[in-house]
């Protein structure tokens, strides 16, 4: 079984989803014999920003702009993207909220993995995602408190965009882990932290 890691904040040692994934990973490989587990992170080694030159091979855009000698490169390391998610049974991702809603780099990402007739389908039946056997679990981290009723909550694009982007290609329940209120004091950063980690920790066998 294979496990893939994906790392997005850019504060480092200092950051609460990096934190968050690190504790989510250990416990899985603790109740899961044999795991292996690949590490993609996204603030070390950021994916450039999608062009027709750089998507995936299998894209149509990538189609339709030509194979040019220039271009091989680009789609190798989307491909690579490409092919790591399709090999992961489980995906955890760490998650920041930056401004609202994802790092560009985990953007990025996403643009690499949302690929026609890899992912997902159009058919006589309408959508069809492709990766509906895999889990995802994603850990978000969120400064401030944008949960339900609280008085910015409608200002929360991050945990409502991944869950629209793997509901996509058919992952319609992944398993979300949120620490907020990071950024307002210690004391309610290691609260949020605290109350994360304890789900984390009851994390079932794959």
């Amino acid at each position: 079984m294979i496990l893939l890691q994906i790392d997005s904040s850019i504060t480092g040692p200092n950051s609460v989803s990096r934190t968050l994934t690190a504790a989510i990973v250990e416990r899985l490989r603790e109740i899961n014999s044999g795991l292996e587990i690949v590490r993609r992170d996204l603030a070390a080694a950021a994916p450039d920003h999608a062009t027709p030159a750089n998507f995936p091979s299998a894209h149509p855009i990538s189609a339709a702009a030509g194979d040019a000698a220039e271009f091989a490169p680009g789609r190798a390391a989307s491909d690579a993207i490409l092919d790591e998610f399709l090999a992961a049974d489980i995906v955890v991702i760490g998650a920041p909220m930056y401004n609202f809603t994802i790092p560009s780099q985990l953007k990025a990402w996403i643009d690499r993995i949302l690929v026609p007739g890899k992912t997902f389908a159009y058919g006589p039946e309408g959508l069809k995602g492709l990766a509906a056997g895999k889990r995802v679990i994603i850990a978000i981290s969120r400064g401030n408190l944008y949960g339900p009723g609280q008085p910015v909550a409608s200002f929360e694009h991050l945990e409502t965009y991944l869950r629209s982007v793997f509901a996509f290609i058919g992952v319609s329940d992944p398993q979300i882990i949120v620490a907020e209120g990071v950024s307002l004091g210690p004391d309610a950063r290691q609260a949020a932290l605290d109350k994360a980690l304890e789900q984390t920790a009851a994390l079932e066998a794959a």
